[in-house]
């Protein structure tokens, strides 16, 4: 079957996320477009003080020689300066890339020297360094721009080496010459401009170089911002939101960029990602994006600070939470909606316990949040339903410009992701349940690869996700698994790996799974300790610990491991349970090439990596010693 909603009116290109920012600029000028924490204070920039430097850094990219079409790319942390200079490209009608900051130099080396980049902005020492050692990779790069300049100022001696605010000086004086030179650009932009490219993860091999057009864009602020039930009511200059997941990925960027520039959404840049717990106590935003790991580690982190609290706290939490759990078993039954029963017990537990918790959290102000990129565990989503935090999964990809599916308040059902989005075509394939979708935000193919191009879209216009799904009651998709991740057993049972992944990382101790059976009799997984929690949990009980290897390799966290392990099995059919599991010996990392940049696990690295011990769980339960 195919789900749709009506297509909106026709989009024209005059709507894009400059003339939004300057738009708005015009009405609001002394509104706060976002904040950031310099030296422990909260620094505004107002809507016309981010166009007028918009306007000017887009001035100095011309200065530079930056022409249509050519790339402009970001290595840096969350923080202004990358909004600015992508909206500056845009504005010149130049493409951004986006680089994660933790990018090693190999592979810097090969998005720069691939996408073609002319200007490179590197936000300190670290990042530039990685530039200037693949060097001989990237041809094309004319201009290094640095934001921070505490070890590099009279270090090098690099002709091409310029720093923000010399960047900004330039603009400054080309902007007094060439008036008007940015805006006659920004009305010649063509539908068909590519804005972007967003290079995916490369789980399976290099990364891609997806193209989002200004039309692509244009779609999908219209479709989420404009007439949608999405949010309700839709999201607007009262909101706040916290910046934190690398830009680089096209969800951040749409919770970042695109509600701000599109919407008029207030974006609040995170010190660091180390710092995201206390940021958001500090901002309480209104509306709150996280990938699947941010909603695990914050309830993790409850979990941890209830199990710490003295007795009697205990208690009283226990009682509290055993309440929550039955408002969000209800609340799952009713899509999200209260019973006059729930209502009473979430109104009498808000002053005594709940609003205490959602504060420490900080998501006490939060009227939507929601979690996409990679599956969640229902159990994480009913818990935060069950403490008054409705998260609604979401879906959507690089392809096409994240906009697919979402679950509407009052609509929610766990375990899916939701409903096609106004204008939004879904559909299955009939052979092999892959997820197809159509609308005009679908990119405009791969860079400088038509072959994988002409795979991802057919010629009919569908683009072909590679996310296995099904159907819930007519209405709301499901994604069982990724196509190329389905494991299938020697005796031709095929498995979905995430599900059962899911149901182990639920628990506060597992913070990675990684189940492996492909071609093999049964099932077994390497599994990841939370270093945090499991940490906590060896202190109450006097074990000490130096490093995670020595932690990971105690019989009493292999004892704690195994009780979860046999419970999650009791959730799944005999073909689908564990029956040997082996403990990491160390943290993945994306530096390792274990995982990516934005934290999926690389399958067949880990395959390779710990080989042994995937060898050895086969071996001990052949001989019977294994986990049943």
């Amino acid at each position: 079957m195919t789900a749709v909603q009506t297509a909106p009116d026709a989009v024209h290109v005059a709507d894009t996320i400059v003339t939004r920012v300057r738009d708005r600029a015009e009405r609001h000028p002394h509104g706060v477009a976002m904040r950031r924490k310099d030296y422990g204070v909260w620094q505004e920039i107002t809507w016309a003080e981010y166009w007028d430097l918009v306007v000017t850094v887009g001035h100095g990219l011309l200065a530079l020689g930056v022409e249509p079409g050519d790339r402009v790319s970001i290595q840096s942390e969350n923080r202004p300066e990358w909004l600015i200079l992508d909206l500056a490209t845009v504005a010149v009608r130049g493409t951004t890339v986006g680089l994660y900051p933790t990018n090693p130099a190999a592979e810097v080396g090969y998005l720069l020297g691939h996408s073609g980049a002319k200007v490179h902005l590197a936000e300190d020492q670290e990042q530039l360094d990685k530039a200037l050692d693949v060097a001989d990779q990237t041809p094309d790069l004319q201009h290094l721009v640095h934001l921070e300049t505490r070890g590099i100022v009279g270090r090098y001696d690099e002709p091409r080496l310029r720093s923000w605010t010399s960047l900004v000086e330039l603009g400054q004086q080309h902007r007094a010459a060439n008036p008007g030179a940015v805006e006659a650009l920004i009305a010649a932009a063509q539908p068909d401009d590519v804005m972007t490219l967003v290079y995916t993860s490369g789980t399976t091999g290099p990364p891609k170089g997806g193209m989002l057009t200004l039309a692509n864009c244009a779609f999908a602020m219209h479709s989420v911002f404009d007439q949608s039930s999405f949010v309700d009511p839709a999201p607007g200059e009262k909101d706040l939101t916290l910046s934190y997941l690398p830009l680089c990925h096209v969800a951040e960027r749409f919770f970042s960029t695109w509600f701000n520039a599109g919407a008029g959404v207030q974006t609040n840049f995170a010190e660091s990602i180390d710092t995201v717990p206390a940021n958001l106590r500090e901002i309480q935003p209104t509306l709150f994006f996280a990938v699947p790991r941010i909603w695990e580690k914050l309830l993790a982190t409850a979990r941890i600070k209830l199990d710490s609290a003295t007795r009697v706290k205990r208690a009283y939490a226990k009682f509290w939470l055993g309440q929550a759990d039955r408002i969000g078993a209800v609340l799952v039954e009713n899509g999200g909606s209260h019973t006059t029963s729930t209502r009473i017990r979430y109104a009498i537990g808000w002053p005594l316990f709940f609003r205490a918790l959602q504060s420490r959290l900080g998501l006490r102000r939060v009227r939507y949040a929601s979690s996409g990129a990679a599956p969640i565990a229902p159990d994480v989503l009913r818990f935060f339903m069950g403490i008054g935090v409705k998260v609604h999964e979401v879906y959507g990809m690089t392809e096409n410009s994240a906009v697919a599916t979402a679950n509407r308040p009052g609509r929610v059902k766990l375990g899916t992701v939701g409903e096609p989005l106004e204008g939004a075509e879904v559909r299955l394939d009939e052979e092999t349940g892959e997820v197809l979708t159509r609308h005009p935000a679908v990119f405009a193919g791969y860079w400088r690869n038509p072959e994988a191009t002409a795979q991802a879209i057919d010629a009919d216009g569908w683009l072909h996700t590679g996310d296995v799904g099904t159907w819930v009651d007519g209405t709301h998709l499901a994604i069982t698994d990724r196509m190329k991740d389905i494991i299938i057993t020697s005796g031709g049972k095929n498995v979905s790996p995430s599900e059962i992944e899911n149901a182990l990382k639920a628990s506060p101790f597992i913070k990675e799974a990684v189940v492996v059976g492909d071609g093999r009799k049964y099932l077994t997984a390497l599994i990841g300790i939370e270093l945090d929690t499991v940490g906590e949990w060896a202190q109450r009980r006097g074990l000490g610990f130096t490093t995670y290897h020595d932690l990971s390799d105690k019989p009493e966290v292999h004892e704690l491991v195994k009780g979860i392990v046999k419970e999650v099995n009791e959730q799944f059919s005999n073909v689908e349970k564990l029956k040997d599991f082996g403990v990491l010996p160390k943290e993945l990392d994306h530096e390792d090439s274990e995982l990516t940049a934005t934290q999926k696990v690389k399958r067949s690295a880990i395959n390779q990596l710990f080989g042994d011990l995937i060898a050895d769980m086969y071996r001990t339960s052949s001989e019977g010693g294994g986990q049943s």
